[in-house]
């Protein structure tokens, strides 16, 4: 694919995660699509993310910031995005990897047919790299109403074209802020799914996935409530669609891997 195609900026906010970040910028890095810049935002860590990152930035397609205070990555998010400079936007936490060839094949994926947003599937490893034999996919298209039914997207996956859904910037809250993103750029287009397997989400105790319900619904709520700015009765309703498609994406679109033997060393 010849590199003609503008720049993406990759957004990656970091906290705490010294033993993990160095793996994620490498496999940026090791992109087969080299016309990118990665900004790492890091949320006032008190461990060495500071030394790991320093390494990195004789590099200079890779920018670092750190919050003067802990402001949660929302924050970190809009601050990254007011900074990039590219035509598009991709998203990569701090402990999560990619495939070589994953902005490669979701550009190429995207300027083919025409869309400006897009999302591929990914699979689960551990805290220490090793597979979880689980790949998760989602829906072909996801419309307005779809996203609004559920988060269907992992945020290591995505990608929008900044020249059609233009600068977004959300509320600074603590959780779910990556959905209230995709609300947003869904409002402009559409998302559909690149149906292979890109990128890699690292399952860390601590994580929203690890969550109880109750705290779930908690956070749903008030992402329906505080940012979209629905009334009580919708922001309900919405919080009860998406635990009942939650449920629907775990039978339909999370499914087993066999014979995954490839460990990502710490």
């Amino acid at each position: 694919m010849e590199e003609t195609s503008g720049t993406v900026s990759i957004i990656m906010p970091s906290y705490n995660t010294a033993s993990f970040i160095a793996m994620s910028i490498e496999s940026v890095l090791k992109q087969t699509y080299s016309d990118w810049e990665l900004i790492i935002v890091d949320d006032f860590s008190d461990d060495l993310t500071d030394e790991v990152v320093s390494k990195y930035l004789a590099d200079k397609r890779i920018s670092y910031y750190k919050n003067s205070e802990n402001k949660g990555a929302a924050y970190s998010r809009n601050l990254a995005l007011k900074t990039a400079k590219g035509r598009w936007i991709a998203f990569l936490d701090s402990d999560d990897l990619w495939e070589p060839d994953k902005l490669e094949k979701q550009l190429e994926f995207m300027l083919t047919n025409g869309y400006s947003f897009s999302y591929t599937q990914y699979d689960e490893i551990n805290e220490n790299g090793q597979p979880l034999y689980r790949k998760v996919s989602g829906p072909k298209k996801i419309s307005k109403n779809a996203q609004i039914a559920f988060c269907w997207q992992g945020c290591l996956t995505v990608m929008y074209d900044r020249s059609v859904v233009g600068d977004i910037q959300i509320k600074e809250i603590k959780k779910n802020n990556d959905y209230a993103m995709w609300l947003k750029v869904c409002k402009k287009c559409p998302c559909y799914l690149l149906n292979k397997n890109l990128s890699h989400y690292r399952k860390r105790k601590g994580s929203i996935s690890r969550h109880g319900y109750i705290t779930l619904i908690k956070w749903h709520y008030y992402m329906w409530r505080q940012v979209e700015e629905k009334s009580v009765f919708l922001s309900l309703f919405f919080t009860f669609l998406n635990l009942i498609f939650g449920v629907y994406k775990k039978i339909t679109y999370i499914n087993p891997i066999k014979n995954q033997e490839k460990q990502y060393e710490l």
